[in-house]
């Protein structure tokens, strides 16, 4: 399938929190990649949804933003589409 799989609901909910959290720090993609030590495409690929990233990968972007791991899954979860409260 051309594209791969649409990303799941967690996937968008975390890919808009990191981007939220990343711009809101003033930090392009590539800035907040290098501060994580991480590949700019990996960075590309989580805000985009189409990877799910490692708890380690995870940690270093929270780190990198200045938050919590707890946080930054806070966030996103609630940016998840159609969540239930």
């Amino acid at each position: 399938m051309p594209g791969g799989p649409p990303p799941s609901k967690g996937q968008r909910g975390l890919a808009r929190a990191v981007e939220e959290l990343r711009r809101k720090a003033g930090l392009t993609q590539a800035a907040l990649a290098e501060r994580a030590d991480l590949p700019p495409p990996l960075v590309a690929e989580i805000e985009s949804g189409k990877t799910d990233p490692t708890w380690g990968d995870m940690r270093r972007i929270a780190e990198a933003l200045g938050v919590s791991l707890e946080t930054l899954s806070e966030l996103a979860e609630q940016y998840q589409p159609d969540r239930e409260v």
